[in-house]
């Protein structure tokens, strides 16, 4: 059976460090009534370049699982928006294209009709 290698202590680390989507060290955080600054940075590339493959894949679900955390879902309210907007801006393009292909379909039939 294969061996399970070990990790040395900057491979642990960038497989524990979260990467922040603001790349500042000073951007500032809300926690509750208080704000920190966040200290958490990017895993090294040469550390990540010592992971192998599995250990790699292990980090880059992690960093999505993390990246999903942020993710907050519309309220009914912006869903409603969204969905009027959508219908809006398709109604304006089938107008448009009817337009165009009746404006075609004339020209065709003037050029070619007998």
């Amino acid at each position: 059976m294969a061996e399970v290698k070990k990790l040395d202590k900057d491979q642990e680390k960038a497989l524990n460090e979260v990467p922040v989507a603001d790349k500042s060290k000073d951007a500032p955080v809300k926690d509750g009534a208080k704000e920190k600054k966040q200290t958490e940075k990017l895993p090294d590339k040469e550390v990540v370049k010592k992971l192998n493959i599995f250990q790699r894949f292990v980090l880059f679900i992690r960093q999505i699982i993390d990246e999903l955390k942020k993710v907050t879902a519309p309220t009914l309210d912006e869903w409603r928006e969204y969905v009027v907007v959508v219908l809006v801006f398709v109604l304006i393009i089938m107008l448009f294209i009817t337009g165009v292909d009746y404006l075609i379909g004339q020209g065709v039939m003037a050029l070619f009709a007998k």
